[in-house]
């Protein structure tokens, strides 16, 4: 079904990481850490500023892959690592984007399921990498025959 946009990526889209939508996003996890919220202890910091909590990059814009169409319903996510460089620092711009490195299909108890493999990429200002995310998504087989109707 993906195997053409194997290898395509998004546009990089430019996203800020703001102090409000952090702490709300630590309030929403239940991690309310100083690192994340109080903003004399992040000056006091090692960093000299707040970081993000490490699964804040959810929230973050990467762009749409043009051709990729998924389902609004019935998908399955099947894993997700980070991998980070150095944390994201408060009120720094981040510069991020979508890569499609797998697709490949697999005989499961529901029948053949596709396995989407995602790797998403945020960088600083410069180019740098800040951190990476690898995702897998499953499409059933109830789905994937919904989508060829």
């Amino acid at each position: 079904m993906y195997k053409d946009m194997i290898g395509k990526r998004s546009n990089k889209v430019k996203n800020i990481v703001d102090r409000l939508l952090v702490k709300r996003f630590a309030e929403s996890i239940g991690d309310l850490n100083t690192i994340f919220i109080d903003e004399e202890f992040g000056k006091q910091s090692r960093y000299g500023k707040n970081i993000a909590p490490p699964t804040f990059p959810r929230v973050f814009d990467y762009g749409g892959i043009e051709g990729l169409e998924l389902p609004i319903k019935g998908l399955i996510h099947g894993e997700q690592i980070y991998h980070y460089e150095r944390p994201l620092l408060v009120g720094e711009e981040v510069y991020c984007y979508t890569e499609v490195k797998d697709y490949f299909e697999k005989k499961g108890s529901s029948g053949l399921m596709g396995l989407l493999k995602i790797k998403r990429y945020g960088e600083d200002a410069q180019g740098k990498i800040i951190f990476t995310e690898q995702a897998t998504i499953i499409i059933t087989e109830a789905v994937r025959k919904a989508m060829l109707i």
